[in-house]
Protein backbone atom coordinates (compact mmCIF):
# COMPACT_ATOMS: atom_id res chain seq x y z
CA UNK A 1 0.00 0.00 0.00
CA UNK A 2 1.15 3.58 -0.70
CA UNK A 3 2.12 5.69 2.27
CA UNK A 4 0.23 8.75 3.40
CA UNK A 5 1.90 11.93 2.16
CA UNK A 6 2.42 14.88 4.48
CA UNK A 7 2.03 18.13 2.58
CA UNK A 8 2.07 21.89 3.02
CA UNK A 9 -0.16 24.40 1.25
CA UNK A 10 1.68 27.60 0.32
CA UNK A 11 -0.68 30.50 -0.38
CA UNK A 12 -4.26 30.87 0.87
CA UNK A 13 -5.70 33.33 -1.64
CA UNK A 14 -8.66 33.10 -4.04
CA UNK A 15 -7.54 29.88 -5.76
CA UNK A 16 -7.13 27.78 -2.62
CA UNK A 17 -10.74 26.58 -2.21
CA UNK A 18 -10.94 23.80 -4.87
CA UNK A 19 -7.52 22.55 -3.78
CA UNK A 20 -8.50 22.47 -0.10
CA UNK A 21 -11.72 20.63 -0.91
CA UNK A 22 -9.69 18.09 -2.88
CA UNK A 23 -7.33 17.61 0.06
CA UNK A 24 -10.32 16.95 2.32
CA UNK A 25 -11.64 14.37 -0.15
CA UNK A 26 -8.25 12.61 -0.29
CA UNK A 27 -7.66 12.51 3.46
CA UNK A 28 -6.91 8.79 3.22
CA UNK A 29 -3.84 9.55 1.06
CA UNK A 30 -2.64 12.94 2.24
CA UNK A 31 -2.29 14.87 5.49
CA UNK A 32 -2.01 18.66 5.45
CA UNK A 33 0.42 19.61 8.20
CA UNK A 34 0.95 23.28 7.30
CA UNK A 35 -1.25 25.82 5.49
CA UNK A 36 0.82 28.97 4.99
CA UNK A 37 0.04 32.59 4.29
CA UNK A 38 1.99 35.67 5.38
CA UNK A 39 -1.36 37.43 5.88
CA UNK A 40 -3.15 36.88 9.19
CA UNK A 41 -6.59 37.65 7.73
CA UNK A 42 -6.19 34.96 5.09
CA UNK A 43 -5.02 32.43 7.66
CA UNK A 44 -8.07 33.18 9.80
CA UNK A 45 -10.50 32.95 6.87
CA UNK A 46 -8.97 29.66 5.73
CA UNK A 47 -8.99 28.15 9.22
CA UNK A 48 -12.69 28.98 9.55
CA UNK A 49 -13.42 26.85 6.47
CA UNK A 50 -10.96 23.97 6.52
CA UNK A 51 -9.58 21.66 9.25
CA UNK A 52 -5.90 22.28 8.49
CA UNK A 53 -3.30 23.91 10.79
CA UNK A 54 -2.34 27.38 9.56
CA UNK A 55 1.01 29.10 9.92
CA UNK A 56 2.77 32.32 9.05
CA UNK A 57 6.22 30.70 9.24
CA UNK A 58 7.43 29.54 5.83
CA UNK A 59 10.85 28.58 7.19
CA UNK A 60 9.19 26.11 9.57
CA UNK A 61 7.82 24.25 6.55
CA UNK A 62 11.26 24.04 4.99
CA UNK A 63 12.74 22.73 8.25
CA UNK A 64 10.03 20.11 8.78
CA UNK A 65 11.56 16.81 7.60
CA UNK A 66 8.16 15.08 7.62
CA UNK A 67 6.81 17.29 4.81
CA UNK A 68 7.51 15.55 1.52
CA UNK A 69 5.44 17.72 -0.84
CA UNK A 70 3.94 21.18 -1.15
CA UNK A 71 1.05 22.70 -3.06
CA UNK A 72 2.13 26.18 -4.20
CA UNK A 73 -0.71 28.67 -4.81
CA UNK A 74 1.13 31.99 -4.64
CA UNK A 75 0.95 34.69 -7.36
CA UNK A 76 2.98 33.71 -10.45
CA UNK A 77 5.84 36.12 -9.85
CA UNK A 78 6.53 34.45 -6.48
CA UNK A 79 6.76 30.91 -7.85
CA UNK A 80 10.49 30.73 -8.55
CA UNK A 81 11.78 31.75 -5.10
CA UNK A 82 9.21 29.56 -3.35
CA UNK A 83 9.89 26.54 -5.58
CA UNK A 84 13.66 27.04 -5.28
CA UNK A 85 13.41 26.97 -1.47
CA UNK A 86 11.14 23.91 -1.46
CA UNK A 87 13.26 22.00 -3.97
CA UNK A 88 16.43 22.77 -1.98
CA UNK A 89 14.68 21.29 1.06
CA UNK A 90 13.81 18.14 -0.92
CA UNK A 91 10.06 18.80 -1.18
CA UNK A 92 8.10 17.73 -4.26
CA UNK A 93 5.95 20.49 -5.77
CA UNK A 94 2.44 20.73 -7.20
CA UNK A 95 2.38 24.25 -8.66
CA UNK A 96 -0.62 26.36 -9.63
CA UNK A 97 -0.38 27.62 -13.22
CA UNK A 98 1.48 29.33 -14.81
CA UNK A 99 5.00 28.13 -14.10
CA UNK A 100 6.14 31.72 -13.57
CA UNK A 101 5.54 35.26 -14.81
CA UNK A 102 8.30 35.34 -17.46
CA UNK A 103 9.54 32.73 -19.96
CA UNK A 104 13.03 32.70 -18.44
CA UNK A 105 11.69 32.26 -14.90
CA UNK A 106 9.32 29.50 -16.09
CA UNK A 107 12.23 27.55 -17.55
CA UNK A 108 14.23 28.08 -14.36
CA UNK A 109 11.39 26.67 -12.22
CA UNK A 110 11.59 23.44 -14.22
CA UNK A 111 15.39 23.39 -14.10
CA UNK A 112 15.51 24.00 -10.34
CA UNK A 113 13.34 20.95 -9.66
CA UNK A 114 15.28 18.81 -12.11
CA UNK A 115 18.59 19.70 -10.47
CA UNK A 116 17.18 18.95 -7.02
CA UNK A 117 15.67 15.65 -8.17
CA UNK A 118 12.16 16.52 -6.97
CA UNK A 119 8.91 16.00 -8.85
CA UNK A 120 7.21 19.07 -10.31
CA UNK A 121 3.59 18.99 -11.50
CA UNK A 122 1.47 21.91 -12.70
CA UNK A 123 -2.23 22.47 -12.02
CA UNK A 124 -3.73 22.10 -15.50
CA UNK A 125 -7.01 20.55 -14.43
CA UNK A 126 -8.75 20.71 -17.83
CA UNK A 127 -6.72 17.67 -18.92
CA UNK A 128 -8.38 15.65 -16.18
CA UNK A 129 -12.03 16.18 -17.02
CA UNK A 130 -13.64 12.86 -18.04
CA UNK A 131 -14.63 14.16 -21.49
CA UNK A 132 -11.11 15.47 -22.13
CA UNK A 133 -9.63 12.15 -21.11
CA UNK A 134 -12.07 10.34 -23.38
CA UNK A 135 -11.07 12.54 -26.32
CA UNK A 136 -7.37 12.00 -25.65
CA UNK A 137 -7.94 8.24 -25.67
CA UNK A 138 -9.88 8.36 -28.96
CA UNK A 139 -7.17 10.45 -30.62
CA UNK A 140 -4.42 8.15 -29.33
CA UNK A 141 -6.33 5.17 -30.75
CA UNK A 142 -6.51 6.86 -34.17
CA UNK A 143 -10.31 7.01 -34.19
CA UNK A 144 -10.39 10.48 -35.76
CA UNK A 145 -7.68 9.72 -38.31
CA UNK A 146 -5.01 12.27 -39.23
CA UNK A 147 -5.44 15.88 -38.15
CA UNK A 148 -7.05 18.07 -40.83
CA UNK A 149 -7.88 21.18 -38.79
CA UNK A 150 -8.15 22.25 -35.15
CA UNK A 151 -9.47 25.28 -33.31
CA UNK A 152 -9.63 26.51 -29.74
CA UNK A 153 -11.89 29.23 -28.36
CA UNK A 154 -11.95 30.71 -24.84
CA UNK A 155 -14.54 33.48 -24.74
CA UNK A 156 -14.82 34.43 -21.09
CA UNK A 157 -15.89 37.52 -19.18
CA UNK A 158 -14.16 39.41 -16.42
CA UNK A 159 -15.59 42.74 -15.15
CA UNK A 160 -13.32 45.73 -14.64
CA UNK A 161 -13.50 45.16 -10.88
CA UNK A 162 -11.53 41.96 -11.42
CA UNK A 163 -8.66 43.90 -12.98
CA UNK A 164 -8.84 46.64 -10.36
CA UNK A 165 -7.38 44.16 -7.88
CA UNK A 166 -3.71 45.19 -7.37
CA UNK A 167 -1.44 43.22 -9.70
CA UNK A 168 -4.21 41.66 -11.79
CA UNK A 169 -3.48 41.65 -15.51
CA UNK A 170 0.04 43.03 -15.05
CA UNK A 171 3.30 41.73 -16.46
CA UNK A 172 5.07 42.11 -13.13
CA UNK A 173 2.76 39.85 -11.13
CA UNK A 174 0.76 37.72 -13.57
CA UNK A 175 3.13 37.68 -16.54
CA UNK A 176 0.34 38.46 -18.99
CA UNK A 177 -3.38 38.75 -19.59
CA UNK A 178 -5.98 36.41 -21.02
CA UNK A 179 -3.49 33.93 -22.46
CA UNK A 180 -1.42 33.43 -19.31
CA UNK A 181 -4.15 33.77 -16.70
CA UNK A 182 -7.37 32.42 -18.21
CA UNK A 183 -6.86 30.61 -21.53
CA UNK A 184 -3.71 28.75 -20.48
CA UNK A 185 -5.73 25.81 -19.10
CA UNK A 186 -7.59 25.22 -22.36
CA UNK A 187 -4.47 25.87 -24.45
CA UNK A 188 -2.56 23.25 -22.47
CA UNK A 189 -5.34 20.74 -23.08
CA UNK A 190 -5.48 21.70 -26.76
CA UNK A 191 -1.73 21.14 -27.22
CA UNK A 192 -2.00 17.73 -25.54
CA UNK A 193 -4.51 16.69 -28.23
CA UNK A 194 -2.77 17.98 -31.36
CA UNK A 195 0.59 17.61 -33.08
CA UNK A 196 3.11 20.32 -32.08
CA UNK A 197 2.42 23.85 -33.31
CA UNK A 198 5.16 24.91 -35.72
CA UNK A 199 4.15 28.47 -36.67
CA UNK A 200 1.76 31.17 -35.45
CA UNK A 201 0.45 34.50 -36.68
CA UNK A 202 -1.47 36.48 -34.09
CA UNK A 203 -2.92 39.80 -32.97
CA UNK A 204 -3.19 40.68 -29.27
CA UNK A 205 -4.86 43.79 -27.87
CA UNK A 206 -6.72 45.31 -24.93
CA UNK A 207 -10.38 45.91 -25.72
CA UNK A 208 -12.30 49.07 -24.84
CA UNK A 209 -14.05 47.11 -22.06
CA UNK A 210 -11.01 46.94 -19.77
CA UNK A 211 -8.37 49.20 -18.30
CA UNK A 212 -5.35 46.92 -17.82
CA UNK A 213 -1.71 46.61 -18.79
CA UNK A 214 -1.89 43.35 -20.70
CA UNK A 215 -4.06 41.81 -23.42
CA UNK A 216 -7.69 40.77 -22.98
CA UNK A 217 -8.20 39.59 -26.59
CA UNK A 218 -6.06 37.43 -28.90
CA UNK A 219 -6.79 36.08 -32.37
CA UNK A 220 -4.32 33.68 -33.93
CA UNK A 221 -3.68 31.33 -36.83
CA UNK A 222 -1.73 28.11 -36.22
CA UNK A 223 0.20 25.70 -38.42
CA UNK A 224 0.80 22.26 -36.94
CA UNK A 225 3.53 19.71 -37.55
CA UNK A 226 2.35 17.88 -40.66
CA UNK A 227 0.83 20.99 -42.25
CA UNK A 228 -2.67 21.15 -40.77
CA UNK A 229 -3.98 24.62 -39.97
CA UNK A 230 -5.88 25.88 -36.95
CA UNK A 231 -7.31 28.93 -35.22
CA UNK A 232 -7.19 30.42 -31.75
CA UNK A 233 -9.58 32.91 -30.14
CA UNK A 234 -9.22 34.04 -26.52
CA UNK A 235 -10.80 36.93 -24.65
CA UNK A 236 -12.17 38.05 -21.30
CA UNK A 237 -14.36 40.68 -22.99
CA UNK A 238 -17.23 38.37 -24.00
CA UNK A 239 -20.12 39.10 -21.60
CA UNK A 240 -21.50 37.14 -19.79
CA UNK A 241 -18.84 34.48 -20.46
CA UNK A 242 -19.13 31.31 -22.52
CA UNK A 243 -17.87 27.74 -22.18
CA UNK A 244 -14.48 27.11 -23.76
CA UNK A 245 -14.48 25.08 -26.97
CA UNK A 246 -12.00 22.80 -28.74
CA UNK A 247 -12.68 21.28 -32.15
CA UNK A 248 -10.48 18.60 -33.70
CA UNK A 249 -11.32 17.72 -37.32
CA UNK A 250 -9.68 14.54 -38.56
CA UNK A 251 -9.77 12.51 -41.74
CA UNK A 252 -12.30 10.10 -40.17
CA UNK A 253 -14.41 12.41 -38.04
CA UNK A 254 -14.67 15.50 -35.88
CA UNK A 255 -14.57 15.92 -32.12
CA UNK A 256 -16.12 18.93 -30.41
CA UNK A 257 -15.24 19.45 -26.75
CA UNK A 258 -17.29 22.17 -25.04
CA UNK A 259 -16.35 22.41 -21.38
CA UNK A 260 -17.14 19.01 -19.89
CA UNK A 261 -19.07 17.61 -22.87
CA UNK A 262 -17.57 15.79 -25.86
CA UNK A 263 -19.43 15.15 -29.10
CA UNK A 264 -18.00 12.88 -31.80
CA UNK A 265 -19.26 12.82 -35.39
CA UNK A 266 -17.73 10.16 -37.66
CA UNK A 267 -17.84 10.15 -41.44
CA UNK A 268 -19.45 6.70 -41.42
CA UNK A 269 -22.52 8.23 -39.75
CA UNK A 270 -21.82 7.28 -36.12
CA UNK A 271 -22.31 9.89 -33.40
CA UNK A 272 -21.31 9.68 -29.76
CA UNK A 273 -21.42 11.94 -26.70
CA UNK A 274 -19.46 11.85 -23.44
CA UNK A 275 -19.81 13.96 -20.30
CA UNK A 276 -22.15 16.80 -19.49
CA UNK A 277 -22.35 20.56 -19.39
CA UNK A 278 -20.83 22.12 -16.27
CA UNK A 279 -19.78 25.54 -15.00
CA UNK A 280 -16.15 26.37 -15.83
CA UNK A 281 -15.54 29.78 -14.25
CA UNK A 282 -15.91 31.66 -17.52
CA UNK A 283 -18.12 34.42 -16.11
CA UNK A 284 -17.76 37.16 -13.53
CA UNK A 285 -17.10 34.64 -10.72
CA UNK A 286 -13.83 32.90 -11.68
CA UNK A 287 -14.31 30.26 -8.98
CA UNK A 288 -17.76 29.10 -10.14
CA UNK A 289 -16.91 25.48 -10.88
CA UNK A 290 -16.78 22.10 -9.16
CA UNK A 291 -13.50 20.79 -7.76
CA UNK A 292 -13.60 17.31 -9.34
CA UNK A 293 -10.85 18.07 -11.86
CA UNK A 294 -8.65 19.58 -9.14
CA UNK A 295 -9.07 16.38 -7.14
CA UNK A 296 -7.99 14.42 -10.22
CA UNK A 297 -4.88 16.63 -10.56
CA UNK A 298 -3.94 15.95 -6.95
CA UNK A 299 -4.61 12.24 -7.41
CA UNK A 300 -2.28 12.13 -10.42
CA UNK A 301 0.42 13.94 -8.42
CA UNK A 302 0.14 11.46 -5.54
CA UNK A 303 0.08 8.50 -7.96
CA UNK A 304 3.26 9.80 -9.63
CA UNK A 305 5.02 10.16 -6.28
CA UNK A 306 3.99 6.65 -5.23
CA UNK A 307 5.11 5.13 -8.54
CA UNK A 308 8.32 7.16 -8.81
CA UNK A 309 7.36 8.45 -12.27
CA UNK A 310 6.80 11.82 -13.87
CA UNK A 311 3.20 13.12 -13.75
CA UNK A 312 1.47 13.66 -17.09
CA UNK A 313 1.15 17.34 -16.18
CA UNK A 314 4.85 17.68 -15.41
CA UNK A 315 6.71 20.95 -15.29
CA UNK A 316 8.56 20.10 -18.49
CA UNK A 317 5.26 19.36 -20.28
CA UNK A 318 3.97 22.77 -19.15
CA UNK A 319 6.75 24.52 -21.05
CA UNK A 320 4.91 23.76 -24.32
CA UNK A 321 1.98 26.05 -23.52
CA UNK A 322 4.33 28.74 -22.22
CA UNK A 323 6.25 28.67 -25.50
CA UNK A 324 3.00 28.90 -27.49
CA UNK A 325 1.86 31.93 -25.48
CA UNK A 326 5.28 33.53 -25.90
CA UNK A 327 5.11 32.98 -29.68
CA UNK A 328 1.59 34.39 -30.00
CA UNK A 329 2.51 37.59 -28.17
CA UNK A 330 5.80 37.86 -30.07
CA UNK A 331 3.91 37.55 -33.35
CA UNK A 332 1.57 40.35 -32.32
CA UNK A 333 4.51 42.60 -31.46
CA UNK A 334 6.30 41.79 -34.73
CA UNK A 335 3.15 41.93 -36.85
CA UNK A 336 4.30 38.76 -38.55
CA UNK A 337 4.68 34.97 -38.30
CA UNK A 338 6.75 33.33 -35.57
CA UNK A 339 8.14 29.81 -35.96
CA UNK A 340 8.35 27.30 -33.13
CA UNK A 341 11.31 25.09 -33.93
CA UNK A 342 11.25 21.36 -33.43
CA UNK A 343 12.42 20.83 -29.88
CA UNK A 344 10.54 23.78 -28.38
CA UNK A 345 7.97 21.32 -27.09
CA UNK A 346 9.00 18.79 -24.42
CA UNK A 347 10.45 15.57 -25.76
CA UNK A 348 9.87 13.54 -22.59
CA UNK A 349 7.46 13.88 -19.66
CA UNK A 350 10.17 14.49 -17.08
CA UNK A 351 9.35 16.48 -13.97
Amino acid sequence: MSRKHRVAVIGLGMSVTPHARSLVDLADRVEVVHAYSPTAARRQAFAAQFPFPVTGDFEAILRDPTVDAALVLTPPNAHLPVVRALASAGKHVLLEKPLEASPAAAREVVAVCARAGVTLAVVFQHRFRPAARALAARIAAGDLGELANASVSVRWWRPQAYYDEPGRGTLARDGGGVLMTQAIHTLDLFLSLTPPVREVVAFAATSRLHRMETEDAVAGALRFDGGALGALDATTAAYPGFTERIEIAGTRGTATLVGGRLELAFQDGRREAVGEDAATGGGADPMAFAHDAHRAVLTEFLDALDAGRAPVNSGRAALAVHRLIEALLESSRRRGPVALASGDEPTAPAG
